[in-house]
C-alpha cells in the first residue's frame, strides 16, 4: 500500500510575497497568519507580504515567517484534500513545521519558539566570524576528508547533507574558504560561499543550543500522532523520544536530510509533498530517489494541479 508525506522547508526558502496568494484564498490560511501574528504581537502578513528581502533575511523573522507561510499552506491543503499524511518531515527549521503538523508542538508555541531560536543562532556567533559553503559533486565521504583538512585551519564541519553530492559545510569563514579550495581535489564541480550570517547545525553554536534548551522548558510537547523524522538521526523519532533535547541538537549537528529521505522510503513513504515557500526539497528528493513521487504546493495553482493528478489517477490515488 503506498504512503504519503509531508515535508516542509527550512531557512533560505523565504521572499517577498510568501504564502500571500494562499492568504487571500483561503480563509484556514488566513487564519494561521492572524494567529501567529497575535502569538508574537507583529503583522506577520505585512511581514511575509509587503516588507523588504532585508527585514526578511533577519534570522529572527525569517524563521517563524517560514514556519507561518508552511503551516498556512498546509492547513490549505489538507482541507482542500481531505488527507491524513502517514509521515512528516522537515528540513532544519522545517522539522518544527513537521511537528505542528504532527501535533507533537502547539503553533503559537512554535512561533514563539523559532523567533528566540533565530536570535540565539544570530548572537552566538559575531558577523563576519562564521561562515557556509555548498560542495557540489564531492562524495560523502570525501566531504568528512576535506573537512578533516580544512580542520587544520579552524573550525570546518559538515553542516547539511541535503541528497547525493551536495553537502554544506560550515565553520570558521577562513577553514570554510580554504574547504572550498580543498573540495577541488576531489572532484567539487562548483563550492561557493553562502548568503548566510552564521556557521549553523556546528559545534559553534552550542551555546544557542543550551538557550534554546531553557527556553523550551517553557512550553509543552505531546507524543507526535504521525511519525515525525528527525534530522539529527536522519531516522523516525521513536514515540517515546525527548522532542525538546532532538530540537536541542539539531541546532549544533549535521542535518541528515538524505538520510530522513531514505529512511521514509525505506519505511513505504513513496509519495512526497512539498509544503511551503520555494522546492528545493523537491529537487533533494528527486536526486536521492527517482522512483518517488513528488510534488510541490507553493501556491494555490500548484495545489489545483496536485488535486486533478490525484482525481485523475496522475498523482498517488492515496495521497
Amino acid at each position: 500500500m503506498s504512503k504519503t508525506a509531508f515535508v516542509f522547508p527550512g531557512q533560505g526558502a523565504q521572499y517577498v510575497g510568501m504564502g500571500k496568494a494562499f492568504a487571500e484564498q483561503s480563509e484556514s490560511a488566513r487564519a494561521i497568519f492572524e494567529r501567529a501574528g497575535k502569538s508574537l504581537d507583529l503583522d506577520m502578513s505585512a511581514l511575509c507580504f509587503d516588507s523588504s528581502e532585508e527585514a526578511l533575511q533577519k534570522t529572527e523573522n525569517t524563521q517563524p515567517s517560514i514556519l507561518t507561510v508552511s503551516y498556512a499552506i498546509y492547513t490549505a491543503v489538507k482541507e482542500k484534500l481531505g488527507i491524513e499524511a502517514d509521515a512528516f518531515a522537515g528540513l532544519s527549521l522545517g522539522e518544527y513545521t513537521a511537528l505542528v503538523a504532527a501535533e507533537a508542538m502547539n503553533f503559537e508555541d512554535a512561533v514563539r519558539i523559532v523567533r528566540k531560536r533565530g536570535q540565539y543562532m544570530q548572537e552566538e556567533v559575531p558577523l563576519g566570524k562564521g561562515g557556509m559553503a555548498a560542495l557540489l559533486g564531492v562524495e560523502r565521504e570525501d566531504v568528512l576528508k576535506v573537512c578533516e583538512e580544512a580542520s587544520a585551519y579552524g573550525i570546518c564541519e559538515p553542516a547539511n547533507f541535503n541528497c547525493p553530492k551536495q553537502v554544506v559545510v560550515a565553520g570558521e569563514i577562513e577553514p570554510v574558504k580554504h574547504a572550498i579550495e580543498i573540495s577541488k581535489r576531489y572532484g567539487a564541480k562548483k563550492a561557493v560561499l553562502l548568503p548566510v550570517s552564521a556557521p549553523f547545525h556546528t559545534s559553534m553554536l552550542l551555546g544557542a543550543g543550551e538557550k534554546l534548551r531553557q527556553e523550551m522548558l517553557k512550553y509543552t510537547f505531546k507524543p507526535a500522532k504521525h511519525p515525525v523524522y528527525s534530522n539529527v538521526t536522519g531516522d523516525r523519532l521513536e514515540p517515546e523520544a525527548d522532542v525538546r533535547e532532538n530540537l536541542v541538537k539539531q541546532v549544533f549537528n549535521s542535518v541528515l536530510w538524505e538520510d530522513c529521505v531514505a529512511s521514509m522510503v525505506r519505511d513505504g513513504i513513496t509519495t512526497f509533498i512539498e509544503v511551503g515557500p520555494g522546492n528545493a526539497l523537491t529537487k533533494f528528493i528527486r536526486k536521492i530517489d527517482k522512483d518517488v513521487q513528488v510534488f510541490n504546493v507553493e501556491t494555490p495553482e500548484d495545489l489545483e494541479i496536485l488535486a486533478e493528478k490525484i482525481k485523475t489517477g496522475g498523482g498517488n490515488a492515496d495521497v
